[in-house]
């Protein structure tokens, strides 16, 4: 039935025709004009007033399924059933118009004409855009991303990753032991201890003794003993305890306790782990009988041992011992098992019974005396002097038996009738006596061994002079090849005052020697003659030294071997050989210049200031052109306060070397520190006629200005810059000058000037560049570091300042960048690491250094970073000996020594930082950008080392 409006095919073809009611044809004769006119596309009956047709199957054809072909027969591939077409409908309606899918602000989340054609002119405006929404992107990109990186960097500060704080340990894990790794516990196991430990039952076996007592503990008593009537309990009737009641050894029969049962069980016990260690196809032992005797201790360390194993080794050293009873070392294992396991009297049997079987065997008569108590020990000793007359080891185990000093004596010169040619029993006889005894036993020794060295020079030593002068002589006939007993011969003669000899016994010992074929070996009689400096017999020492130390080497590696040789002797302390080195190299090189250098500077570190000196005299003499020898003795002259001695050697310098620019500022400098300036004007004014160089100018403008002439000074400078205007110092002295004077313009004029002529003087950018930044210039002052890392490529200094000035001015991810660019460009240099380690955040900067060290191990810059952040850590003994490290490794940086100093002012004792101080003056510093600061300053010209350590200490501020 269909509802009103419409019949069962109303969806499909023409509206139905109503009922023609007479009335109505009556009415309306007219045609309504939709009568027989086709449906318009889409219409449904009824629709207008809410009614819906519905459709049935004639509608839609017949019901098919998805696997059904389609009605085409040439369908392409994708399209030939049913399922395959719906679910193409399917993909080609996908766009989702439903509300849910719809926003305010943007619409509908897909494209509302996906499905339509994508023609040219979509893809024109697409396009379009496209790029206009680049365009805005890029507008914004620099801000943001600039945002984004200090967002990023602000949070790493406050959040660094664990990866960055653990990194330096992680690090360390490549010094892990595999050992150390496999020993790491695991974790997260929730289980209790004994179940994450499983170990197996430790089971004591329980003596029988036992047994036996608490069997006896567990009857029943009905009866009271007489004897606890008696006793009253307490006394027991057995004094001593040693008794028992029952005589025979027999228990009681309190309970039934079978001990044969007991001691079957543990014979095939012992049968089972015997069989467990027996190869199960030959029968053969896998036990190394060998290693039971060799090494007994190694395998039973311990009275607490394995009680198998202590059976398993008595039954094979049984078995050894059966099989060959004359082999010694069964025997000594045996006892040794014994023993060790507590049964010394079992022991002491076994080792008897060893002697008997081996009654020529030394060890086992030894090892019987060992395990002997006192006396029966030397009861044993005189059993074994009657088996083995000749063995020295029994004499000497027998003296230590005796307690009483007399009776050692009887038993070693007892010993010595029967072994007269004992060197070992003649030593140990001698050193019991007084020495006049003493002197008359090695007399008769000498006769009994006279191949023996050490006796005849310890009769030597005893005797008097003469008599030790004939017993060396006869130890020479007798021993004709031994060169300790010449050196012997030449201490005596030296310590009885006849030191000419002492040359002639040396040489007649090397001809002796090689006369009987014996190879003089020079660094055997080196180490002699050191030997002889340690004893203080110098004479007999320089004598050797000068010997042999020509002895198998090439004439062109003389001078470099000897260096080495006198190198060698002070680093063991030998000075008296080391002097002798350089003075038979100075005989053979008397005008190599270096090697007159090389013996001043020892005699300077190590020598007295007269023998400087005196050296000194000889060198100039030997080499008048060496300025620098001249230089030292005028300078030894005036630090000991000897001034006109100091003018005199001077002088004597311009004599040999004129016109010498070196020997006029020696002089200038000793007049002007000793305050005598009108001389120093003088001087330098003769000097800049005589001979004018660019450093006595720059001394000139230099001693004006420092006492205050800055008219003068600035005169000078001008007079020299127009002969020496490449000199770049002139340059930075006029800019100073004028900088100090306040006149900023004319400094910066002089500075510009300079760098037209110097173009590569770090110092010259680096004074411009501050200058304009103390000014507030600091656009200026970037713009000239840049000029002068275009001038100056790979430029540490420039790289640095230009850092530091970013840094000053507190922008720091600049001074990061730059510094990132710098280690780029100079990826090897010390004093860029050192400062890129403090301009990281403290948890980074151990990795930083890290990484410096790497890359630049031996910088003394990076070493003093380092030293500097184990300081900051309050890592005090770390710190300290990094500090010493880079003092040694590099003593002219100030720098270090003023760190240092600092360092031992808060941390270290009074006597560390006068030891620091010390040292320092010792070194004289020259460079070092803190210490040249404090030390080129106008107003410290006149300060000593010392003195400029302690401001430069003062300046220092522990900011990092």
């Amino acid at each position: 039935r269909a509802p009103s409006g419409g019949t069962g095919g109303a969806a499909g073809g023409a509206p139905a025709m109503p009922l023609a009611s007479p009335l109505m044809g009556g009415l309306n004769k007219k045609k309504k004009p939709f009568l027989g006119v086709p449906a318009p596309l889409g219409y449904v009956p009824g629709l207008g007033r809410g009614a819906t047709g519905f459709t049935t199957r004639s509608d839609i054809g017949p019901a098919r399924d998805a696997n059904d072909p389609v009605d085409d027969r040439h369908a392409p591939p994708g399209k030939r059933t049913v399922g395959d077409q719906m679910k193409k409908n399917q993909d080609d309606d996908d766009e989702d118009l439903n509300d849910t899918n719809y926003d305010e602000f943007n619409g509908y989340a897909g494209s509302l004409f996906s499905s339509g054609p994508y023609e040219k002119d979509d893809e024109e405006a697409d396009a379009i855009y496209a790029a206009l929404d680049k365009r805005m992107d890029e507008r914004r990109k620099e801000r943001r991303e600039l945002r984004e990186k200090e967002e990023i960097e602000k949070y790493r500060m406050e959040r660094p990753k664990i990866q960055q704080q653990f990194s330096d340990l992680k690090r360390k894990l490549a010094e892990v032991t595999q050992d150390e790794w496999l020993s790491i516990p695991e974790v997260g196991d929730a289980r209790n201890k004994r179940q994450r430990n499983p170990r197996h039952e430790k089971l004591t076996p329980v003596p029988d003794s036992f047994f036996a007592k608490h069997l006896q503990t567990g009857e029943n008593h009905t009866s009271v003993d007489p004897l606890q009537g008696q006793f009253s309990g307490l006394a027991t009737p057995f004094p001593g305890g040693l008794n028992t009641p029952y005589p025979g050894g027999m228990t009681p029969e309190a309970g039934e306790l079978d001990m044969r049962k007991i001691g079957q069980a543990r014979n095939t016990l012992m049968d089972m782990r015997l069989s467990q260690v027996s190869d199960s196809v030959s029968g053969q032992t896998v036990v190394d009988p060998k290693g039971y005797l060799t090494d007994l201790n190694s395998m039973i360390p311990t009275h607490g041992g394995d009680i198998s194993d202590i059976k398993k080794a008595r039954l094979l050293l049984k078995s050894v011992r059966e099989t060959n009873p004359h082999h010694p070392p069964a025997w000594i294992a045996s006892a040794r098992l014994e023993e060790v396991t507590g049964k010394l009297q079992v022991a002491r049997n076994l080792i008897m019974k060893g002697t008997e079987m081996c009654p020529k065997s030394e060890d086992v008569w030894l090892e019987a005396a060992r395990l002997q108590p006192g006396d029966t020990a030397k009861a044993v000793v005189a059993q074994a002097v009657r088996h083995l007359p000749q063995s020295v080891r029994i004499y000497i185990s027998a003296a230590e038996l005796e307690t009483d000093i007399r009776a050692k004596k009887r038993v070693l010169r007892k010993a010595l009738e029967n072994v007269s040619k004992s060197v070992r029993l003649w030593k140990i006889a001698v050193e019991l006596e007084e020495p006049e005894d003493a002197r008359i036993m090695l007399s008769r020794a000498v006769e009994c061994c006279p191949t023996s060295v050490e006796l005849w020079l310890a009769l030597a030593r005893l005797e008097t002079y003469e008599n030790a002068r004939r017993v060396l002589n006869k130890a020479r006939e007798n021993i004709p090849t031994d060169r300790h007993i010449w050196i012997t011969a030449a201490k005596l003669e030296e310590a009885n005052g006849n030191t000419q000899m002492v040359e002639k016994i040396i040489d007649r010992a090397i001809t002796s020697l090689r006369a009987n074929g014996v190879e003089i070996n020079r660094e055997q009689w080196i180490q002699d003659a050191e030997e002889c400096d340690k004893a203080g017999s110098v004479a007999t020492c320089q004598a050797v030294i000068r010997a042999v130390i020509g002895i198998g080497i090439e004439e062109e590696d003389c001078k470099h071997t000897w260096m080495e040789d006198a190198d060698s002797c002070v680093a063991h302390g030998a000075l008296e050989c080391a002097r002798a080195i350089y003075a038979h190299a100075l005989q053979v090189f008397p005008s190599k210049k270096s090697v007159w250098l090389r013996a001043a500077y020892f005699e300077k570190n190590h020598g007295t200031r007269e023998s400087l000196e005196a050296l000194l005299q000889r060198a100039v003499a030997h080499c008048p052109k060496a300025e620098v020898l001249w230089l030292m003795g005028a300078k030894s002259k005036w630090l000991a306060g000897d001034v006109p001695a100091a003018r005199s050697i001077l002088a004597l310098a311009f004599q040999a070397n004129p016109n010498s620019e070196e020997i006029w500022l020696a002089a200038v400098k000793l007049e002007s520190e000793n305050n005598e300036y009108e001389r120093a004007r003088r001087l330098l004014a003769k000097a800049r006629s005589s001979a004018p160089t660019a450093r006595v100018f720059m001394k000139s403008v230099r001693l004006e200005w420092v006492l205050g002439n800055i008219e003068a000074a600035q005169e000078l400078c001008t007079e020299a810059l127009k002969h020496y205007e490449d000199f770049p110092k002139l340059w930075m002295m006029r800019g100073q000058i004028e900088e100090q004077s306040e006149n900023i313009d004319k400094a910066r004029e002089a500075y510009n000037q300079g760098l037209k002529k110097c173009p590569h003087s770090m110092s010259l950018w680096l004074l411009l560049s501050r200058l304009e930044e103390r000014v507030g210039q600091l656009t200026r002052a970037r713009a000239i570091l840049e000029k002068a890392r275009l001038k100056n490529p790979q430029t540490p200094e420039i790289w640095l300042e230009s850092v530091r000035l970013e840094y000053r001015a507190g922008l720091k991810n600049i001074a990061n960048t730059l510094m990132a660019k710098a280690l780029q460009e100079c990826p090897n240099s010390g004093i860029l690491w050192a400062e890129a380690v403090f301009l990281e955040a403290r948890p980074q900067r151990k990795t930083k250094s890290v990484d410096a060290l790497k890359k630049c191990e031996h910088d003394p810059h990076v070493l003093l970073a380092v030293a500097k952040l184990f300081w900051s850590e309050r890592k005090i003994t770390k710190a300290r000996e990094w500090f010493l490290r880079t003092v040694k490794i590099e003593p002219d940086l100030g720098d270090a020594w003023a760190f240092f100093y600092k360092f031992e002012l808060q941390h270290g004792t009074e006597e560390q930082q006068q030891e620091v101080k010390k040292r320092c003056e010792n070194a004289e510093p020259r460079h070092g950008e803190l210490w040249c600061a404090e030390s080129k300053h106008v107003l410290n010209w006149q300060k000593n080392i010392g003195e400029i350590l302690v401001l430069v200490a003062l300046k220092i501020k522990n900011t990092f």
